[in-house]
């Protein structure tokens, strides 16, 4: 259902992204998306969510089966920019302070010195998250959520933009541990790549046969010119309607009987930093219903844990927030209900 501009009104508003910052914004992300589709073929929702993500001040976690792409698709992405980028393979032996750093004594100097580790970057590629022990994966919290690390008492902060882009095959494979509650809670989004179609992998066969793509693939932005977008993206308006619309939606998920977890306020303000970054995508200084509604599966549903009930029934929590979504009311559904009008 399209909700017209009727619902946000522009008056009165704060200063906000005006058109030259849309233009700019629309260049760059096009750029990076054509950048990254030249990698990634038949996955242009795929990547425009991952850039919406980015944009959004997000993390971003791929989750699927082995050889679709996953590591493929944050690799593009982190090279298209031309920035600090690390990636960490997880492995069950690897250790806490091989991502946030660790304090080693310098005999010289009779002192400690911090070594930074591979999380000091502006996007960390983690590949196969889930193999690494929880107590390695938790290392991550600090992190993601407050862009600090915190070692021996000594606070560093992370440099801007920062992103984490993590991959991880389903946990029925072999080797793998789920991820904490609240760690899954620090990623904006989870997307699932899927398997190309047929036209796609034909052609990945003619393009990825010889060499990778990766090879050739050269940065068309920077770190700078992305945090002129984030700053962009902070600018686009959101109503008090679609304030209303997005909690009610979360709300919604907490009261839930198919759920025994719902989603918490992070999950609101993650889904309203989203629909602001797609709202900017879609050439629009100002949110939609629509926005919040797109977004809500991606954004809500890796957080919830489904009743042993919803389990037995093979009903997962993207089918529960469709559901949700289906049943919450528009902003002007909502006023035709409270003032029953039927107009």
């Amino acid at each position: 259902m399209t909700v017209g501009e009727t619902t946000d009104t522009t008056e009165d508003r704060p200063v906000g992204a005006g058109k030259a910052d849309l233009a700019a914004l629309a260049d760059t992300t096009t750029r990076i998306r054509r950048a990254v589709e030249s990698v990634i073929e038949g996955k242009r929702d795929t990547v425009r969510l991952a850039i919406t993500v980015m944009l959004a001040e997000g993390h971003l976690l791929i989750e699927d089966v082995p050889g679709v792409g996953k590591t493929m698709l944050a690799k593009a992405l982190a090279r298209s920019i031309d920035c600090s980028v690390r990636r960490v393979q997880f492995t069950p032996d690897l250790l806490p302070s091989d991502i946030t750093g660790v304090a080693i004594y310098n005999t010289e100097r009779r002192e400690f010195e911090f070594k930074p580790g591979a999380i000091f970057a502006n996007i960390v590629v983690g590949d196969e998250i889930n193999r690494a022990s929880p107590k390695t994966q938790s290392a991550l919290l600090e992190c993601m959520e407050e862009r600090q690390v915190t070692v021996d008492g000594e606070t560093y902060e992370l440099a801007l933009p920062f992103m984490v882009l993590a991959t991880q095959n389903p946990i029925e494979m072999e080797g793998t541990y789920p991820l904490p509650e609240a760690q899954r809670d620090r990623f904006m989004v989870r997307l699932s790549m899927g398997y190309p179609s047929e036209q796609a992998e034909l052609t990945m066969l003619d393009t990825h046969g010889q060499s990778s793509p990766l090879d050739v693939l050269q940065s068309v932005s920077d770190a700078t010119e992305i945090a002129d977008m984030i700053r962009i993206v902070r600018k686009i308006h959101v109503s008090d309607q679609v304030r209303r619309y997005a909690v009610d939606l979360v709300i919604a998920t907490r009261n839930s009987p198919e759920l025994r977890l719902g989603a918490s306020p992070r999950a609101t303000l993650h889904l309203i930093r989203a629909a602001r970054a797609a709202a900017a995508l879609d050439d629009r200084d100002y949110v939609l219903p629509d926005d919040v509604q797109d977004l809500a599966v991606a954004v809500l549903a890796h957080r919830l844990l489904p009743t042993a009930e919803s389990q037995i029934g093979r009903r997962s929590t993207e089918d529960i927030v469709a559901d949700i979504v289906a049943s919450v009311p528009l902003p002007d559904e909502r006023t035709r209900r409270a003032t029953g009008s039927e107009g």
